[in-house]
């Protein structure tokens, strides 16, 4: 369920659904009180928080438009892109990456949902029902890492108007620091190469492995952006 409020996209995904926020606040109109009085009794009415994704390009305006309704930042995350190229770089003799076949979106879930859960438990029974959505969802193929057969990692690749954005990048605990997150980006570069992307972007935690993982991979950061909750109403 979504809908437009002073340019920005308002959505709902359900009551802990990390994607239940707004995208674009302040950034195609000016964020105002009733603008976002609208959208916080949106938000309460359906037992959620007031979430929003702020770009720093909406300026200080909309900043303090927050911090005046009491709003706090909970998370800060850098967007980055690059050049979308086709790497000569091999993957370990051990390691293959491979695109998931329909009936195994509950494989491809759970291997994300463990990835996910062991920093942020919460998105766990939420990522186990994304998956049949990503499975089915066109022009976004899901990808498995492997290390000697054994799934261990996944990830996903949206592509549009020649974009290519990786997301939803997870490994399971017991198998990190073995090249699995590093194999997904080669091998999601080289197949958004071939169905003729040119942009990549992903979104990383700031200062975080991912970051580090995706710098190394020759992604640089376009800004950074910051996420602003407001409690439920008592």
């Amino acid at each position: 369920m979504w809908f437009k409020c002073a340019g920005a996209t308002v959505v709902f995904d359900g009551v802990d659904a990390p994607t239940t926020q707004t995208f674009g606040l302040g950034m195609y109109e000016e964020a105002t009180p009733t603008a976002l009085d609208e959208i916080e009794e949106f938000y309460f009415q359906r037992g959620a928080e007031p979430m929003h994704e702020v770009c720093p390009f909406a300026g200080t305006p909309t900043l303090d438009l927050l911090c005046s309704r009491g709003y706090h930042p909970f998370e800060i995350s850098n967007v980055m892109y690059r050049a979308v190229e086709i790497s000569s770089e091999q993957l370990a003799p051990n390691i293959s990456v491979r695109t998931i076949t329909a009936d195994e979106a509950k494989l491809w879930s759970s291997i994300s949902a463990r990835g996910w859960a062991d920093e942020h438990p919460e998105l766990e029974e939420f990522l186990l029902d994304l998956g049949a959505v990503c499975a089915a969802r066109r022009g976004s193929p899901c990808f498995l890492a492997e290390v000697a057969g054994l799934p261990g990692a996944a990830g996903t690749l949206i592509m549009h108007d020649g974009v290519a954005l990786f997301g939803g990048s997870a490994t399971v605990p017991e198998m990190r620091r073995r090249g699995l997150q590093a194999a997904l980006l080669h091998e999601r570069m080289r197949y958004a190469a071939e169905h003729g992307c040119d942009l990549a972007m992903m979104v990383a935690e700031a200062g975080s492995n991912s970051q580090r993982n995706a710098e190394r991979k020759g992604l640089q950061v376009a800004y950074t952006r910051s996420k602003w909750r407001l409690g439920r109403r008592q």
